[in-house]
């Protein structure tokens, strides 16, 4: 309706008097930053006397400029045209009262009236716009395979010049991520997010034409998102957003759920295929046993594989790592329980007894601890101080030393063992408190302990001591490691892992102490067992069948629960753009300690069961020897 206004308005020349004021025929556009002319002028040639030119705002009656007496009136400006409106005061003796309006800014934008006073009056209106800015983007979502380069569209459809264009902005909006930065003619790549340098850029070639869009290079399932381009030019900002979407899987996404899916079904039927063999009095053992290998062996391979290429995509290092060694470590954890399961043949056993999970405890606590110490070297790189890094390398080497000699476990390397540990964290994270010294030094008073109790009478008393003394050592130890990595970004993941060492721990110390005694003593005292009565016996086959069960959950249930959470991770995070789960490790590691307590639970129960069987054949073997005296 303005527009209509002012054109009426120009065309009919508003008459007064026969006073003719002419304007522009039409609205007048000018970019930002500029000087713009305002129209303004008659015919005939004035009479200077009494002639006043008064230029205003319609909207808010802001005086912009006069002409009175002779001579321009600066004073009577309001501020905000102060030194940027101007007549062409050689020009006024010949009808020309146009007003030149400098340094255009979007406040300027509006009607302006030039009313004319001498012997007659006029006036004539003028709108004024600046160019908008006006940026597109695309209508559509994107869609890409996962490792393809992607292009995020973004335009400037104006007659700004590229040059006036002051900022260009990528970002994602759902995490207010910078994603690339142009300013001041010059595209600042390092100004970039970690996650997108060195993979987004300019067409440098199109910026002249107002062309921003974005190169995306190898995109991957994390880039899912909307992105939005920022364009700011003389004091005014426009934006578009792009939405990348629908993810396909790359070849490696493909590969990972193969592997996955390799593990999963064939754990199920070599897990099937043991079970039919086993209950068919036909089949030979060997077969049997090539069964239960390559349940133990295939499955935690595939699974190793889908790890190893989670981490080429999707998974961060320290959890591509920790998760590969415990998948390439879970068979000697399995062939150290096949010992304890009567199914198989002596033979069998006594080729097994090479595996023992004192290698499992040893080799992952080597790769964990090389992992934190790397880490912790990599954060300490720009310290001055270089003394910390120093001691970090040593004690970490006292932990690998360490490691290699406990083949044979004995009090003095668990001593030692946990004091390198907590000393290569504290050195490489820092010392939470001055007081959390005293920690390391308590640990070898617990162990020590431990040896004192096994001079105890009674056995089921020197059982419960060790284990007492045990648990408190481990707690003690996870709450050191706890504090001192309280503070990093992986503290939650790096609880699970340190965890599951410990309970590997304990394994490692009941086997050492109670589990090799049980075996012997489950040796001799097998005549006896035959003689049980038959409720006995019905309890013995219970406790049996539980053994099984618990295996069958090590070699079967961890595979598959492993496996469709990876799985269900992938799927979602293609379709979400984001890891509901943020690290596998806290999955991973408590499924396994939950499997390892609960098998040291049977076979401590095993070995009770043992005690007090040894411990009735005593009472009566004394009961006969006293009624044949007696006789």
């Amino acid at each position: 309706m303005m527009d209509i206004t002012c054109i009426f308005m120009s065309v009919l020349m508003i008459v007064a008097d026969g006073f003719i004021v002419h304007g522009p025929s039409g609205p007048l556009v000018a970019p930002l930053g500029s000087s713009v002319v305002l129209p303004c002028y008659v015919d005939e040639l004035p009479v200077m006397e009494d002639l006043e030119v008064q230029w205003r705002r319609t909207d808010s009656d802001a005086q912009v400029h006069l002409f009175l007496d002779g001579e321009s009136r600066p004073e009577s400006q309001e501020q905000d045209y102060h030194d940027r409106a101007h007549f062409f005061t050689d020009q006024i003796q010949r009808g020309n009262f146009s007003l030149r309006l400098d340094n255009l800014t979007a406040e300027d934008e509006g009607e302006y009236i030039c009313k004319v006073h001498s012997q007659d009056s006029g006036e004539t209106v003028v709108l004024l716009k600046h160019e908008r800015l006006l940026v597109s983007g695309s209508d559509r979502s994107v869609s890409a395979d996962d490792g393809e380069d992607v292009t995020l569209n973004c335009s400037v459809d104006s007659h700004i010049k590229p040059e006036h264009i002051e900022e260009v902005l990528w970002r994602r909006t759902d995490g207010d991520i910078l994603v690339l930065l142009f300013q001041n003619n010059e595209t600042l790549s390092d100004s970039s997010d970690e996650q997108y340098r060195d993979r987004v850029e300019f067409f440098t070639a199109e910026i002249p034409k107002g062309n921003f869009s974005l190169r995306l290079k190898s995109v991957t399932t994390e880039d899912k998102g909307v992105y939005m381009c920022q364009v700011f030019a003389g004091g005014l900002s426009a934006n578009a957003t792009v939405e990348l979407d629908q993810l396909g899987f790359s070849s490696w996404h493909i590969a990972v759920l193969f592997f996955c899916f390799a593990a999963g079904s064939g754990a199920v039927l070599l897990l099937c295929s043991l079970i039919y063999y086993r209950y068919k009095n036909t089949v030979t053992s060997s077969i049997i046993w090539t069964l239960q290998v390559s349940l133990v062996f295939c499955p935690n391979i595939c699974l190793f594989f889908a790890f190893m290429l989670w981490g080429f995509t999707e998974g961060s290092l320290h959890e591509t790592v920790t998760c590969c060694a415990l998948c390439i470590l879970r068979p000697v954890m399995l062939i150290w329980t096949l010992r304890y399961l009567k199914c198989l043949q002596d033979n069998h056993k006594s080729w097994i007894r090479f595996f023992r999970i004192t290698h499992e405890f040893t080799v992952l606590t080597v790769i964990v601890y090389s992992v934190l110490f790397a880490y912790g070297w990599r954060i300490s790189a720009h310290d001055t101080d270089n003394i910390s890094r120093i001691f970090s390398g040593i004690f970490f080497g006292g932990v690998v030393l360490f490691c290699l000699l406990s083949a044979g476990l004995n009090d003095a390397l668990c001593i030692f063992l946990s004091f390198f540990q907590l000393f290569q964290l504290i050195s490489s994270f820092g010392l939470p408190s001055p007081g959390f010294l005293f920690v390391p030094f308590v640990l070898p008073l617990l162990t020590r302990l431990q040896a004192r109790f096994e001079c105890l009478h009674h056995r089921w008393m020197t059982i419960l001591c060790i284990l007492i003394i045990t648990l408190l050592d481990i707690i003690l130890v996870i709450y050191a490691h706890l504090t001192i990595l309280e503070r990093e970004k992986e503290y939650l993941e790096w609880t699970c892992v340190i965890l599951f060492i410990e309970v590997l721990k304990i394994a490692v110390i009941v086997e050492h102490r109670v589990l090799k005694r049980m075996l012997k003593e489950d040796e001799r005292s097998r005549v006896q067992r035959r003689r049980e009565t038959e409720t006995s016996q019905q309890g013995s086959n219970t406790l049996s069948l539980c053994n099984e069960i618990m295996f069958m959950f090590g070699a079967v249930g961890l595979v598959l629960l492993n496996s469709v959470t990876l799985t269900a991770e992938l799927i979602l995070k293609a379709r979400n753009g984001e890891r509901v789960m943020k690290d596998m490790r806290v999955i991973v590691f408590p499924s396994e300690s939950v499997f390892v307590l609960c098998w040291l639970i049977l076979q401590m129960h095993a070995y009770w069961r043992i005690v007090i069987a040894g411990s009735t054949q005593n009472q009566r073997n004394l009961h006969q020897r006293v009624q044949l005296m007696e006789m």
